[in-house]
């Protein structure tokens, strides 16, 4: 514990810091307030996503359609998730920073995506769950040195006070990229490349399991991982993103 004497220790301690190293704009470097956030001409141009949306995995409405409102593909029940959630729309002003987490090694926009991801998912958190990362297979993680979506996971973890699993998802099956695949080769490609590790079935069995990721696109990883989870035991599979393709 810091005792009163060492907190203004601490803070001319971090004042000092700042001035040599002073706070920086997540996206553009421009010089801000506090750590990991961005300028306002940053901020103001990232599209936030909220309601009004789909209910159930939501998709923005243009304008508000009444509570408990669908879009077609849910009222079809074409998904498998719970629920779904995105803190933004997948477009220019945030695609460079999402880039530079997942393939640049910029660990430290974790910090600051969790946060929007926290208040974009705040109604998946509201009940008891398992906080799973979509897991990478081993040599891609190794390639990138660490998987973004368990650091998502970690992050989210330490602000809701749920318990995240890093473990018991497992990638059975190398795949190439999606990147560049249509909807049905996406959900092709990664048709059992995922399971859930049968000597951890036991830690997710019968949870309600939130599964996060960096980007929603097709929809085909995040099916995967669910139906890996369903056919391991666990409760109902919500799905959180830090953005989602439009």
């Amino acid at each position: 514990m810091i005792g009163s004497l060492g907190r203004p220790a601490l803070h001319l301690g971090r004042r000092l810091f700042d001035l040599v190293l002073p706070p920086r704009c997540k996206k553009c470097g421009a010089l801000v307030v506090e750590d990991d956030g961005l300028c306002a001409e940053c901020w103001s141009a990232v599209t936030f996503l909220g309601p009004p949306w789909c209910d159930r995995c939501g998709l923005p409405f243009d304008y508000d359609v009444g509570a408990g409102a669908l879009c077609g593909d849910c009222v079809r029940g074409a998904s498998l998730f719970e629920l779904a959630r995105s803190a933004l729309a997948y477009d220019d002003a945030c695609r460079e920073m999402i880039l530079r987490f997942k393939h640049g090694g910029d660990e430290t926009l974790s910090r600051l995506f969790a946060r929007w991801m926290a208040i974009a998912g705040a109604e998946l958190f509201a009940e008891p769950a398992v906080i799973v990362p979509v897991p990478l297979h081993p040599w891609r993680r190794i390639r990138r040195r660490f998987n973004q979506s368990a650091l998502l996971a970690a992050e989210l973890s330490r602000l809701t006070g749920l318990a995240d699993d890093p473990l018991s998802l497992v990638r059975v099956k190398r795949t190439p990229s999606q990147g560049g695949l249509g909807k049905s080769a996406r959900t092709l490609n990664v048709r059992g490349a995922f399971a859930v590790d049968p000597g951890r079935r036991e830690r997710i069995a019968g949870r309600r399991i939130i599964l996060v990721d960096d980007v929603w696109t097709s929809g085909a990883t995040a099916e995967a991982c669910i139906r890996a989870c369903r056919k391991a035991g666990s409760g109902p599979v919500s799905l959180l993103t830090v953005a989602r393709v439009m």
